[in-house]
């Protein structure tokens, strides 16, 4: 059995895949940035005698980083797993999202999985043991309008990790990316007020897709059984999409010229939905809510009904 560390586990996929572990035997050493706001997972583990320990870990901070990896390498003597899960996310018009926004998504999604492996890689390099897993997206390999910041993040993990995963080789030291579609989160919560008086009233379009894609209530848990896949040695592949909706999502885009893809994004409404609606995707009743606010509140509403 393995020791494995996480990151962001108060909630949602960081969550079940510290459970899923767990039960499977393993030693989870599950981090967030405030534990005391989230004794769930504690009281989870107390409850059901699993070999989950809640350390404080906050991604962006250096010493937070070191400090964590350390309490566990001089308990356990090593770490056999980082799964690099914390994130957040931003949407909006890449004009009207403040820089702020750009910032924050790259030093969580990016600098903070780069600040874990780089605490991490010292000691799998001198045991020629070792796994990394990055959380990533379909977002980081499908790239659409008004989710500017977070592909963008998303698409940097993915490039380090394809680059990472060459140099590791030789140290026998994995590296795998699990790619989520749309899974039933709190992220949901966490994002970015859309102006109301936006310039670019198609991200009605975007957040109707979000809206509609969260009827079909796809729980954390799926991609924590893809994530123990990886860890039990099942998979061996670097992209590992998770979720029912992610090979296809990827697929799509990879089979769509990119002339086509970008064209996309402008055509009239009811060609769009309709296309849409053809994917399995009931966008059109989103779409005539009234004003952009409202439907950011039901994309959010549907993602508390988990």
């Amino acid at each position: 059995m393995s020791v494995i560390l996480i990151t962001g586990c108060s909630t949602g996929i960081g969550f079940a895949t510290a459970e899923t572990l767990s039960r499977n035997g393993h030693t989870v050493y599950a981090t967030m940035r405030s534990p005391e706001r989230s004794p769930e997972l504690q009281q989870l583990a107390t409850d059901n005698d699993l070999s989950i320990t809640i350390l404080t870990l906050d991604v962006l901070d250096d010493h937070s980083v070191e400090d964590a990896i350390s309490k566990v390498i001089s308990k356990e003597g090593k770490i056999d797993v980082l799964i690099n899960n914390a994130g957040i996310g931003s949407w909006g018009a890449v004009e009207e999202l403040p820089m702020g926004s750009f910032k924050a998504d790259m030093e969580t999604n990016y600098f903070g999985t780069l600040r874990c492996i780089k605490a991490v890689l010292p000691g799998m390099r001198k045991r020629k043991s070792g796994t990394i897993i990055n959380v990533t997206s379909v977002a980081g390999k499908v790239f659409s309008n008004f989710h500017g910041s977070y592909c963008a993040s998303k698409a940097a993990v993915e490039a380090l990790s394809e680059s990472l995963a060459q140099e590791l080789k030789p140290f026998n030291i994995q590296v795998s990316i699990v790619e989520p579609g749309v899974i039933e989160t709190p992220i949901f919560n966490k994002v970015n007020t859309v102006p109301a008086g936006t310039n670019y009233p198609n991200i009605k379009r975007f957040l109707s897709i979000f809206s509609a894609s969260l009827e079909n209530h796809i729980p954390p848990s799926v991609v924590a059984d893809v994530i123990n896949g990886i860890v039990s040695g099942e998979s061996k592949s670097l992209r590992n999409p998770a979720g029912p909706d992610a090979a296809g999502l990827l697929q799509w885009r990879n089979s769509t010229p990119d002339e086509d893809w970008v064209s996309s994004g402008g055509g009239n409404e009811e060609d769009w939905a309709n296309g849409m609606e053809q994917m399995g995707l009931g966008v059109t009743k989103y779409l005539k809510e009234d004003g952009l606010p409202e439907i950011k509140q039901q994309v959010k509403l549907k993602a508390e009904l988990q």
